[in-house]
This record gives structure tokens, sequence and C-alpha cells, in this order.
């Protein structure tokens, strides 16, 4: 059977949720946004680092970031990927033996949760936050293979990406949290020349692996980066408006996300 152009292309989504106020602020945008991206079709949404219950140091509500009440926010974001037909990458902290985990989990779009990315290097700022984690996953949906690198570490570890792509991965969703609502610069072009190198860092991990690389940051009111979808060449092919509340949604094709440069790597000089 001949594949039509339409049949090889997906719709991928990228949220940029303000700041929240609390796990129940989150789960609002979280619908909000959802929905937003399911109405456009898209087939996958990716969220910021952290946005379960929000990133630590904020003034969060300890009763919050209990095991029991991140469980139950997982079970309503379950819900809603259920209710809109469409699979989430949900950023979240996460209680496993050892301690608290940076991790990101992956609800298909029946709500099942597939598995679950942890974060592997952390920044030194964060040594006394999270446990890091140990393992790095590969995951399926809609035929789609793909990877996640959260922040730090998709940013200064490319090695995080390079093993996705060499493993077979079209695609690495990255959710990171770069800016602040309090003080920072005021960003206006994408990707200029001035800005802070987090987005020039995003075009690298694609260009350098060739494959897409779909970047979530939240709409806060001084970004040091824009959420973005990077094509395989490394060119950005939607990016959102600095600190805009919203969706951006793409279409990619992943057989043009073929690995090239990230199968030529000789890992045996390296071992």
């Amino acid at each position: 059977m001949k594949i039509t152009e339409k049949a090889r292309f997906m719709k991928i989504a990228v949220a940029s949720p303000p700041i929240i106020k609390g796990l129940k602020d989150g789960l609002y945008w979280l619908q909000q946004l959802v929905e937003d991206a399911a109405s456009q079709q898209a087939e996958i949404i990716c969220f910021p680092e952290s946005y379960l219950p929000g990133y630590p140091g904020m003034p969060y509500a300890k009763e919050d970031r209990t095991a029991e009440s991140l469980q139950s926010a997982l079970d309503e974001v379950c819900r809603i990927a259920a209710a809109n037909h469409i699979a989430i990458v949900v950023p979240m902290d996460w209680h496993l033996p050892g301690g608290v985990y940076n991790l990101a989990h992956v609800v298909s779009a029946t709500g099942e949760v597939l598995g679950y990315q942890t974060k592997n290097q952390l920044d030194p700022s964060e040594d006394n936050i999270w446990i890091p984690g140990t393992e790095r996953n590969i995951f399926e949906v809609n035929r789609l293979k793909f990877g996640i690198t959260i922040c730090h570490e998709g940013f200064r570890y490319p090695e995080s990406v390079r093993w996705a792509a060499q493993q077979g991965a079209r695609l690495v969703f990255h959710p990171h949290f770069a800016g602040s609502n309090t003080e920072g610069p005021s960003l206006t072009d994408w990707g200029h020349k001035d800005n802070p190198y987090y987005e020039k860092a995003m075009m690298m991990r694609a260009l350098e692996n060739t494959i897409y690389f779909a970047s979530s940051n939240y709409a806060s009111k001084y970004p040091e980066s824009g959420s973005a979808i990077i094509a395989p060449d490394g060119t950005c092919i939607a990016h959102e408006v600095y600190g805009r509340t919203g969706v951006i949604v793409a279409d990619i094709d992943p057989a043009a996300a073929t690995g090239l440069l990230a199968k030529r790597f000789k890992n045996n000089l390296y071992a």
C-alpha cells in the first residue's frame, strides 16, 4: 500500500504554561493546554520540567509534594489524556526508593502510563533537591520512537540526546525551566545572537544527531528561552512567543529524522 504524504506526518505539541500556583492550578492549565493541542489534532504534547507540583524553591504547599498527592495528580493526567485522545509527557517530582526524583512520565492517549525518564545529570544546584536517575529509556507513541532529556542534561550533556538517537529515536522531548517571574532578560527574537545560549543548544541537539528536538519552557515573565520544535537540519520550525501561555503545534516527518550523524559516531573511540 502506498503511504500518502498525510500519513507520513505526525502532529506534535509543546506546552508553555504559566508558572503555576500549586498542584490544582497546574492540573487546570494542563487540561486547558491539552485540550488546545488536541483540537489541533496533535498526537502528543510535552510540558516543562518539574511541572507538577511546580518547580522546587517556590512557596508551594507541602501537601502538594506528598507521594499520595502526586499519584492522585498523575491519575488525573491519565484521565485528561484519555478524554482528549492525546499522549502526554508530564514532568513531575516523584517519590521512589532513595528519595525524590525529577522525572517525566509518558502517558498514552488511552490513559496508560507507559513509563518514565529520570533526570540523570543534575545541575550542581540541584544536588540537595533530587536524587539523580541512572537509566535512559526509549518510548513509542503511534509508531514514533522518542527519548526524553530534562533541562540541564539536554543543554550541557549532549550525550543524553545522542544515546536516544543511536537507539532509533526520531525525536527527543526536552522539558526545561529557564527564566523567572521576578527578574531577567527581556528577549524579543527567538535565536538571536545576544540571547542566552539555550536556544542555540536546542538547534545543535537536533542538527548534531539528525533528529527532531522539541523543547518546552514555562511562559514566565522573564524567560531565558522560548519553547520550540527543531527540525533534523537544525531549523526552528515553530517557537512560542516569549511570555505567552499556549501551545505550539507542528507537523513532523519521522522519516526525515534519520539519525545519520548520531549513528556515525564512533563510540569505541571513547570507551
